[in-house]
């Protein structure tokens, strides 16, 4: 179905205030000069950015200390510019902890090769740009980058994917953001009159989901950490996310891509939703708040019945991964976990039962006790029950457990930033790879984040790369091109390359997409051909 947002039609309500005009500061001119000091990258040079919230401007994956979180309060609340995402010294598994391996990971050095030799530029341009011929699309589109000295450029922006390569070379930054594509070259925008006139046209719609938004329910890691039992919140999260997206919104271009910590991104690209104001994107994430409030505040799902379409496809996806959550997380094993579980079931008496029969059993495991509701139904323990108030409790119940959790603020609004895909996570030195694109949910099954290449592990594999080959044999670094030969680019000798054709084929098809697009509005405005799309 198409997009329609009308009110009934979302799970939950919501009406979020609209967003104020805001003055903007520079970003540094685009010439060749040393990199800038921390203060002239944030534009203390009469910049102004009263009334954005740092939580608008990117994505906060990366930061786990409450120290830093208090930081960028305060630089906020003193109209400090946006100051960069750091990085978090916890790691994203057993095998990433020491302080050493965090240093080597943003080495400028290792950086500098990886950005010279691996990254796809190419792919990241024609992905931006909806077209292999630059347009404003990307030169209009705003880049952000964290540089080594933690300085933050932000407002930057390129017109050929080359220029994109040679400024990211120069800087050398450890991560950079994608923003929105704005009504004028962001450069420029001290040059207009009204700071009005400067303002975000289009973004994908992006979506952020962080496994420590579930630290109240895993019990195998916590704050940065995963493994793959946790990993798997990610994975119901994507499926669940994914379907609705394409079958309620009528999506087609959605691609998921590994933060390279702790959580996952979803981009959509097309043109329907690049185009969306700020209401109806606010209007589809809130399509998704299912839970809200703490564990302290009561339930955390209360929904009318029957229940929408969405919730009831969602339940038939999540209830397979419940039965392994009880196992893995084993959520009801301890006091608090079954405490919790008694508060959401409708009937004291049932409660006060099965209460009775844990306090013989304390290490009954969180499937059994799961069971043991409705086998204490049937013996007729409490006179008063209610089959159907039951029956949707336990519904309630799986949904709390397994419900995708997004970070919805990150969707809200055109001007948020996000990480790019492909960058290097510093912490982890994983790469951003794409997890899943087409509805494949295959690959989101089968993705696991602690096998995903790192920046030093790819450099050696290209160092490692034999040339011991002959003729068309890859190995000697050429491989048949059509009726020619062509060399190997560095990424096809790693790793990576699974990952980069995954995203080029997300990337053909929206290109195919945007294709058939103009030439259907040319023809309908009685002008034939795509001179303007040249593929």
């Amino acid at each position: 179905m198409g997009i329609k947002m009308p009110e009934s039609s979302s799970p939950r309500e919501s009406s979020p205030p609209k967003d104020d005009d805001v003055i903007l500061p520079d970003a540094p001119p685009p010439v060749n000069t040393a990199i800038p000091s921390p203060e002239q990258a944030s534009g203390s040079s009469g910049g102004n950015q009263e009334g954005v919230a740092l939580g608008d401007l990117f994505d906060d994956d990366d930061d786990d200390d409450e120290a830093l979180a208090n930081e960028l309060e305060a630089s906020s609340a003193a109209n400090i510019p946006s100051s960069p995402p750091q990085t978090a010294p916890s790691s994203s598994g057993p095998d990433i902890s020491s302080s050493a391996q965090h240093e080597s990971y943003s080495d400028p050095n290792l950086m500098r090769q990886f950005y010279s030799r691996l990254f796809p530029f190419r792919s990241l341009f024609q992905w931006l740009n909806h077209s292999p011929k630059p347009g404003p699309d990307f030169s209009n589109r705003e880049f952000a980058l964290t540089l080594p000295n933690d300085a933050y450029l932000r407002y930057q922006s390129y017109p050929t994917a080359d220029m994109l390569r040679k400024d990211i070379l120069r800087h050398n930054p450890s991560r950079f953001e994608i923003g929105p594509v704005y009504t004028t070259n962001p450069r420029d925008r001290k040059t207009l009159r009204k700071s009005s006139m400067f303002r975000p046209l289009s973004k994908e719609i992006v979506f952020d989901i962080d496994l420590t938004d579930y630290d109240d329910i895993r019990t195998c890691c916590e704050k940065a950490n995963i493994c793959s039992k946790c990993w798997t919140f990610a994975t119901m999260a994507i499926k669940v996310v994914d379907v609705a997206l394409r079958e309620d919104f009528g999506f087609e271009h959605i691609i998921w891509i590994y933060s390279g910590r702790r959580g996952v991104h979803a981009w959509i690209s097309d043109k329907k939703a690049r185009e969306l104001d700020d209401d109806k994107r606010k209007a589809i994430t809130g399509y998704f708040e299912v839970l809200k409030g703490g564990v302290q505040g009561g339930k955390r799902v209360n929904l009318k019945r029957p229940l929408h379409p969405h919730i009831t496809r969602s339940l038939e996806i999540l209830k397979p991964y419940f039965a392994q959550v009880l196992v893995d997380q084993e959520p009801f094993l301890s006091q608090s976990g079954q405490d919790r579980l008694l508060q959401l079931l409708p009937d004291k008496a049932l409660g006060e039962a099965l209460a009775k029969k844990w306090a013989s059993s304390p290490d009954r495991p969180s499937h059994k006790k799961w069971a043991d509701i409705d086998a204490m139904a049937e013996t007729g323990a409490s006179k008063t029950l209610d089959r159907k108030a039951l029956l949707q409790a336990k519904q309630d119940i799986v949904l709390e457990y397994t419900y995708p959790r997004l970070d919805v603020e990150v969707g809200k609004k055109k001007i948020h930033l996000l990480k790019s895909p492909f960058v290097v996570h510093p912490g982890t030195g994983r790469v951003c790879v794409p997890i899943t694109a087409a509805g494949d949910m295959d690959r989101a099954d089968s993705f696991d984040p602690l096998s995903v290449p790192k920046v030093n592990e790819l450099l050696r594999e290209v160092d490692q790369f034999s040339g011991a080959g002959d003729g068309d044999d890859p190995a000697n670094g050429f491989v048949e091109d059509g009726v020619t030969m062509r060399k190997l680019n560095d990424w096809e000798k790693t790793s990576l390359k699974p990952y980069v054709e995954l995203f080029d084929g997300f990337i053909k098809s929206l290109l195919k997409s945007e294709l058939v697009r103009v030439k259907r509005e040319r023809d309908e405005s009685g002008v034939t051909g795509t001179d303007g799309m040249e593929f």
